[in-house]
Parts: structure tokens; C-alpha cells; sequence
């Protein structure tokens, strides 16, 4: 049977192709009761809307470009699968591109979606990215995500990375632990940045020493790290990790050496991802709710491409503020003792961290 289109749909509403079109399009009124004859006969028919038609039609696509710093990973999975729910909620189809955290790439991969989406979601950590994404889309609506500050005259969604990093310190204070070591992310990356710097203004605050080992958002560069902790002679009762990935590395080798999580050494994360509450023990963490903040950064920007000749344009900084998860990496320390086994390689008081770097 030859699939129905938009005029046979009128026919059966018995209203005219434009109200069709008004009702499919949500552009311009309709009475209640036309919407509902159209809807009705569109279910009756099974009518599909040629998108192709309807892009000459409305000037628009109906899809959205994201280009991410990465694909790999679980942070860039619940991300995207936040916003294609709230794309397909909303009739919009997505198109997925990575920058590889290279600005010649973020370059291409812009201009190759000028053209064929409503509207751009770059995530970056560096500000040199988030500028050229604004500089090279013209005219075409940019939401910012993670430029790790708020970015003047562009609406933009960051993550307070400063003060979860804070709260991730306090937390570890408030277990009894003392010596606190981080695994910091890669350098340049303003997330990363703002976790250290929010790390050694908690530490400063408590009047404790501060040691900081380089990562690099992976699980290698975690299980590097807990390497070289786990063979200090003057071992950190604590871990801060900048992201839970290299958290769950630095736990994964902590554990080989023969240490136990939290009773020789607690660990604290950042971000929540799925696997967090996977492994044993299970990690505390600043979480983001990832899914529901690419969900609301979806529904925003559909948003700014509706109204975009409107009213006011939006161009405000929304903060995201971590939330602390905490599970049984943190234990506090006098349980950790209490359940100290025979045999288990103890943790000594000590004045300062081998290796430390005085702020």
C-alpha cells in the first residue's frame, strides 16, 4: 500500500493541508478540535512526516549537532543518552562528532554540520575550543557544556568543579583522615584545573600538606598512580581522584598491592558514573547526574532554536552543583580500625606526605 501523505491526512481530518501542517510543525494556532481530528487521522493512517519536506518547508532540519572532546568512556555514554531521550521526546535526531580535543578537528567537524542541524552542543574543557565553536557556527544556535567557567553572552552550562572538589576534601576530613593525595586530571583541561584547584583550598583550609600525582582521565593513569602510592613509605591514608575512572584504576591497584579500600586507604571520586556503584567497594563520589544534565542541555537548546527570533535571547550560565554520593570507599577511619585484619599493612601518623608540596 503507498504510504499516506500530508493531503491524505487532510482528507480524513477534513481540514486543510496548512492545518495539517500547523498541528505536525507546532507552528502558528489551531482550535483543540482540529488538532485532535488530525492527530487521529494521522494515527489512523500511520502517516510518517517526510523530514526532507518538512526541512524545506520550516527552514529546519529537526536534528541537533554534539561534538564531544571524546567518544570513549562512560561519562560520554550517559551523557548522549540523556539527550537522545530528550531529543526523541521532542521529534529531533541527533548527530554525534568528537573534537578529539584537537581545535583543527572541532574546526571540521563544526563546519561539517553548518547546514544540516538547528543547533550545537560543544562540550570542551579548554576555552580556546568553546570560543572557536561560537566563532565558526555564525548564526547557528551553541550551547556551551563544561567550559569549567561561564562563558559572557553565550549560554552556557558548567559544572562547579571548584566546589565539589572542596566538598570531596571535607569528606575525607570529616572520616578522620589526614593525608590526602590527588590524582589530578590533564593538564590544561579546565575541569581538571578547577578539581585541583578546589582540592588544594580545602587542604590550605585544614592546614594540611598537599601532594599532588599526574593523571590523565584514564584507568591507566589511575592504576599508575595507585601504584606509586602504594609504594610510599609514608603512605596517604586518602585518595581524591579527579574523575571516577581514574578513581576506580587507582582502587583496582591499591587492591593488587595488598591494601584494602577504605581501611588502609579511603577513595573518593568524581562524577557518578555507572560503574561507581558497580565496583567493591562501591566509590564515593561528587556526582552530576550525567544523563539528566544532557537531557536538560537537549531541552534547553531546543529551546533557544524555538525562540530564537523571539524575545530576549538566553545567553545565561547555568551551574551544575555535585551532589556527594557516598558509599563504602570512605568508611570513616575509627571503623576502618576496628576492622583492621591481622597481617593487613598498617597506616602510621605522620606529619607530612612523602613527596609533598607545600601550598
Amino acid at each position: 500500500m503507498k504510504p499516506a501523505n500530508i493531503r491524505d491526512v487532510a482528507r480524513r481530518a477534513d481540514v486543510s493541508v496548512a492545518s495539517v501542517s500547523r498541528v505536525l510543525n507546532g507552528a502558528g494556532p489551531v482550535t483543540a478540535a482540529t488538532r485532535e481530528k488530525v492527530l487521529q487521522a494521522v494515527e489512523a493512517l500511520q502517516y510518517v512526516p517526510h523530514s526532507g519536506a518538512r526541512s524545506l518547508s520550516t527552514s529546519k532540519t529537526q536534528t541537533i549537532g554534539v561534538i564531544l572532546p571524546d567518544l570513549y568512556g562512560e561519562f560520554f555514554s550517559e551523557l548522549i543518552r540523556g539527550m537522545d531521550v530528550a531529543a526523541r521526546a521532542l521529534g529531533y535526531h541527533l548527530i554525534v562528532s568528537s573534537s578529539h580535543d584537537d581545535a583543527e578537528e572541532a574546526s571540521a567537524a563544526i563546519r561539517s554540520m553548518r547546514g544540516r542541524v538547528d543547533g550545537l552542543i560543544v562540550l570542551s574543557p579548554h576555552l580556546d575550543a568553546a570560543n572557536l565553536a561560537s566563532s565558526l557556527a555564525g548564526r547557528l544556535p551553541v550551547l556551551l557544556m563544561n567550559g569549567g567557567a561561564g562563558e559572557a553572552d553565550r549560554p552556557s552550562i558548567v559544572v562547579d568543579n571548584h566546589g565539589g572538589a572542596v566538598r570531596a576534601v571535607e569528606h575525607l576530613l570529616e572520616t578522620g583522615r589526614r593525608r590526602i593525595v590527588h590524582i589530578s586530571g590533564p593538564a590544561g583541561n579546565l575541569e581538571s584545573e578547577a578539581r585541583l584547584a578546589g582540592y588544594l583550598q580545602a587542604m590550605a583550609k585544614a592546614g594540611l600538606p598537599t601532594m599532588v600525582l599526574d593523571g590523565a582521565f584514564t584507568q591507566a593513569s589511575g592504576q599508575a598512580a595507585g601504584l606509586k602510592i602504594s609504594e610510599m613509605a609514608l603512605r596517604p591514608d586518602a585518595v581524591f581522584a579527579a574523575n571516577d575512572i581514574m578513581a576506580v584504576g587507582a582502587m583496582l591497584a591499591l587492591q593488587d598491592a595488598g591494601l584494602r579500600v577504605p581501611e588502609d586507604v579511603a577513595l573518593v571520586g568524581f562524577d557518578d558514573v555507572p560503574i561507581a556503584d558497580m565496583v567493591r567497594p562501591g566509590l564515593t563520589t561528587l556526582g552530576i547526574n550525567i544523563a539528566e544534565t544532557g537531557r536538560g542541555a537537549l531541552e534547553r537548546l531546543v529551546r533557544i532554536i524555538n525562540s530564537a527570533d523571539d524575545g530576549p535571547a538566553d545567553v545565561s550560565c547555568e551551574t551544575v552543583r555535585p551532589q556527594l554520593v557516598v558509599r563504602a570507599s570512605t568508611a570513616a577511619a575509627s571503623l576502618a580500625r576496628s576492622t583492621h585484619q591481622p597481617g593487613a599493612r598498617a597506616v602510621h601518623p605522620v606529619s607530612a606526605l612523602e613527596g609533598e608540596n607545600p601550598q
